[in-house]
């Protein structure tokens, strides 16, 4: 970045630090706040320094659509807080994941990815990639063997999230990765559910990691963004270009916006991990719910794992209805704190039916083998008081009689 005023950092500042300060470049104007270069382009002082800077001599910005001052300082703070060595935003989450996939990939080569997917990433690999010659293998993602039965001398990148949307299972990150590194392939990672600051893929062995910062590290429902993390020889040689000739690219007012809502971050999901894991232990106790599935809880089908590679066990909660779809409706209908809305990661909790919103497009079969029912809900836990989140719950479980 083309800085005018950089103040240096210990390399020993711990990530919540590192969210206030890292990354920052002040103007000649001494700004306390990240400044916001809300700008389309770029002067010269002249032909010669435009023909350095398109050249690569001069490493200032060109163009927004390339670069932006704002933009870099959020690759920056996300590299340092994830311990990757670059970054590079996007204008939403999606386009970060659609991005990190085709950049990989080319004709003739194949992707092997977890079936417990968002729908939109499952689009991706299931319908898109194909589009282009690159065929692609879903395997069920807890099962190891599989992983390694999918893989094929062509296999260039495996993909997976964990936990998973909506049903929180787990997949073994480290062991996926062994598996993916053994076959000459990388290991795809979206973060997105445990956050940066629960999970560390790449310190498990991952390659690269994505984000949807709309998600957690806005944190407050303002706007749209998205992040990939990874090596230097990664974004350069399979990113870099892509981008930037695609024009996925991140506002710089978005920029700005998740930079701000990255110095609160630690403390937001800290606080909404608390309160998840409160909640989680009360559903169970409900007589209206069938099942809960929450990372946290030792009844969780893969709690050891969750202790081995989180640090907490998240922010969202996934529950069934023991009346299926009609309770699941009756129960979110009546509910008055908490929000139905398809987002997370929110300051305001939020409630979603999967079957019937964000994996709606699947069949009624994937999705019974998926494990989303008819009534599952997902509830992501804001950061309202607990008692408040907790009553409301109660008064809407008593509407069900």
């Amino acid at each position: 970045m083309n800085s005018p005023v950089r103040n240096p950092l210990p390399a020993s500042l711990r990530p919540a630090t590192r969210l206030v300060h890292g990354g920052t470049a002040r103007s000649q104007f001494g700004e306390v706040s990240e400044a916001l270069f809300l700008t389309q382009g770029y002067v010269y002082s002249t032909m010669q320094a435009a023909e350095a800077r398109f050249n690569g001599d001069d490493p200032g910005f060109i163009y927004s659509r390339f670069s932006n001052p704002t933009v870099a300082m959020f690759e920056e703070r996300m590299a340092l807080l994830e311990g990757a060595e670059a970054a590079r935003a996007t204008a939403t989450g999606m386009a970060a994941v659609t991005a990190a996939m085709m950049g990989q990939v080319q004709a003739g080569d194949h992707v092997v990815a977890a079936e417990a997917l968002f729908g939109s990433c499952r689009y991706v690999v299931e319908e898109l990639l194909p589009r282009f010659g690159v065929a692609s293998t879903l395997v069920q993602g807890e099962d190891l063997d599989g992983w390694r039965a999918a893989m094929r001398p062509e296999t260039k990148t495996l993909f997976l999230e964990s936990p998973t949307n909506p049903t929180l299972s787990l997949v073994d990150i480290a062991a996926v990765a062994e598996i993916a590194h053994a076959g000459g392939a990388t290991l795809t990672v979206d973060n997105v559910f445990a956050t940066p600051m629960l999970q560390s893929p790449l310190e498990l062995g991952a390659d690269v990691v994505v984000y949807s910062a709309t998600k957690h590290i806005d944190g407050q429902g303002r706007c749209l963004g998205g992040v990939i993390l990874g090596s230097n020889e990664f974004i350069d040689t399979k990113m870099q270009t892509l981008l930037r000739q695609t024009g996925p690219a991140l506002s710089p007012f978005n920029a700005w916006v998740l930079l701000k809502g990255l110095e609160t971050l630690p403390i937001r999901v800290a606080a909404q991990d608390a309160s998840a894991s409160r909640i989680a232990d009360a559903l169970a106790d409900q007589a209206a719910v069938a099942r809960v599935i929450y990372p946290g809880r030792d009844d969780h089908p893969q709690a050891e794992l969750a202790r081995r590679q989180m640090k907490g066990g998240g922010t969202l909660i996934a529950f069934d209805m023991a009346g299926g779809k009609e309770a699941a409706f009756r129960f979110a209908n009546a509910l008055r704190v908490i929000l139905i809305s398809n987002n997370l990661g929110d300051a305001k909790s939020l409630i979603t039916h999967p079957a019937t919103t964000t994996h709606q497009r699947l069949s009624a079969e994937v999705r019974a083998g998926l494990g989303i029912g008819e009534g599952m809900l997902r509830l992501s836990v804001g950061l309202e008081d607990v008692h408040d989140l907790l009553d409301d719950i109660g008064q809407a479980l008593a509407t069900l009689g």
